[in-house]
């Protein structure tokens, strides 16, 4: 299993007060990757109209959720699978297949690693090369793809490099895959932020494949980390059937049911959501890539990668300047496969997002570098 070294994560706004004495509440986290327009006006209002349901129990089947689930992602709701938030449901599957090697698209986010450990399974990284912008090598990939493997774990889009993998590759993937026997995990987290989402999703795939599940979940595109609810789409029957056998009864409460039912059919919020995140999205790429002190890769989530190219400059003194001015971003050095020359944030409201490239390329501080117009 990789070390990974103490960091900050993105909810960890508790321990930045204490160590550097800003209040949480004066932070501006492009660390979390949260929807920058918050919670959905129409979840807002729906929840303080119904607070009265939670006197009662939900649905032991969650019917409704599943339905609007389903309708949200253009699947059935027999084949959609609802937890407390998308680890909930990563830590079941991972308990059910009992992978003993798994393989896993790097850098990427850690939890699929410890869950992997913890079921007594090993996991073997494909590292993402950055000589190809962290793109798939396609070819090379499902090369490497054989017997011994019992499971594959891609997030798509990857977090934290926020490349992507298209439908029509993943079912390639899911060819050659099928061949050895081998399941896919699919994390698409963040795939609602991308700008040709429906080229993305692997969800139509279900339809045609059993040996795939996707996971997804509330905490980033509708800004409610803090509802823990998740879900998971496969059309694998048994798996559904296992997975719900063994997770707990009544694991999402009756707010969360009522927030799953209203949110997902606000649809003034989504496009509004898409259409900002799309426009920051250029506007940051495009600024970064005409600054020589910093390599942008092209982002296809509401987040950036970049590699800071300017000599004596470390991702720590990055995040430790952008802090002091009230911003979190991500120190990527505690992923694998990168150093202390990479950083991570989101794309928040235009302003936010203004201030922090003022702050990176920041010429008059001691780890200064050059800065050009943001436009």
């Amino acid at each position: 299993m990789l070390k990974h070294k103490d960091h900050f994560h993105g909810s960890d706004l508790e321990q930045i007060e204490l160590c550097y004495g800003i209040k949480k509440e004066d932070i501006v986290s492009f660390s979390a990757n949260v929807n920058p327009k918050g919670i959905s006006p129409l979840l807002r209002k729906t929840l303080s109209e119904r607070l009265d349901a939670i006197t009662s129990y939900p649905d032991r089947e969650y019917t409704s959720l599943r339905r609007s689930i389903a309708d949200y992602v253009r699947s059935e709701p027999e084949h959609i699978i609802v937890g407390n938030g998308s680890t909930e449901l990563i830590s079941l599957f991972i308990q059910i297949e009992h992978p003993k090697k798994a393989l896993v698209l790097g850098p990427t986010y850690s939890e699929y690693e410890r869950e992997i450990f913890l079921g007594g399974g090993a996991t073997h990284y494909y590292p993402l090369k950055e000589s190809d912008d962290f793109r798939l090598d396609l070819s090379d990939f499902t090369n490497h793809l054989n017997e011994s493997v019992d499971l594959l774990v891609i997030c798509n889009p990857n977090n934290p490099t926020s490349s992507s993998i298209t439908r029509d590759s993943m079912r390639r993937i899911l060819d050659v895959c099928k061949q050895y026997n081998i399941f896919v995990m699919v994390d698409e987290t963040y795939v609602e932020f991308a700008d040709h989402m429906d080229e993305i999703t692997s969800v139509p795939l279900t339809h045609y494949y059993n040996n795939i599940i996707i996971l997804r979940g509330t905490a980033k595109f509708f800004a409610a980390p803090g509802l823990r609810l998740g879900y998971a789409v496969t059309g694998n029957r048994d798996l559904v059937e296992a997975i719900n056998t063994r997770k707990n009864p009544w694991t999402i409460n009756s707010l969360a049911v009522i927030a799953g039912e209203s949110m997902f059919s606000d649809d003034a919020y989504i496009r509004q959501t898409k259409e900002l995140i799309s426009l920051e999205r250029t506007n940051v790429y495009e600024t970064l890539k005409h600054c020589p002190d910093f390599k942008p890769y092209p982002p296809s989530a509401n987040f950036i990668l970049a590699k800071i190219l300017k000599n004596g400059v470390t991702s720590q003194e990055l995040f430790d300047r952008a802090i002091r001015r009230g911003m979190m971003i991500r120190d990527c050095s505690t992923f694998p496969f990168l150093d202390q020359k990479y950083i991570r944030f989101c794309f928040m409201m235009p302003e936010d997002n203004k201030r922090l490239l003022d702050c990176l390329m920041d010429s008059d501080s001691k780890t200064g570098v050059s800065a050009p117009v943001m436009k």
